[in-house]
């Protein structure tokens, strides 16, 4: 269970969150076959991770994709900080304040950076405007 508090707020159509540990943060939720409220997970957002037209989005615990009910696609090979061959899912993704509510195309992966619930590629933040919007201490989406 995650031990951290929402520190989201809006600014007309933006969503922004609080760095964590100086790094830029989004959350997001995946909902949950049952029903449910949802897991809401912190992501790094993390621009070079993955190219503009990289399979996939996000990377996520490969649990948290079985969980949620994720679509198995196939498998991609990666490599950096996370290499060898690891499984493609399509989970349904939302961030509620921006209306978004998407299937995505995730990886599963046995751990995340600590303190993190995953990262957020390049490819899932270039569908938005990004960045600190004058403010060095935040990290928002719109």
């Amino acid at each position: 269970m995650n031990e951290w508090k929402t520190s989201g707020s809006f600014l007309d159509n933006a969503m922004l969150w609080t760095l964590h540990d100086d790094r830029p943060v989004i959350e997001i939720t995946l909902p949950l076959p049952g029903g449910g409220s949802g897991l809401v997970r912190r992501l790094i957002a993390d621009t070079g991770a993955g190219k503009r037209k990289s399979v996939f989005q996000l990377l996520l615990l490969h649990s948290d994709c079985l969980q949620c009910g994720g679509y198995f696609m196939g498998k991609v090979q990666l490599g950096g900080a996370y290499s060898g061959m690891f499984p493609v899912y399509l989970l349904q993704v939302q961030i509620a304040s921006l209306n978004f509510d998407e299937p995505v195309e995730i990886v599963g992966i046995p751990h995340v950076p600590l303190g993190y619930d995953g990262i957020a590629a390049f490819r899932f933040l270039n569908r938005f405007h990004f960045g600190n919007f004058g403010n060095g201490d935040i990290f928002g989406l719109e």
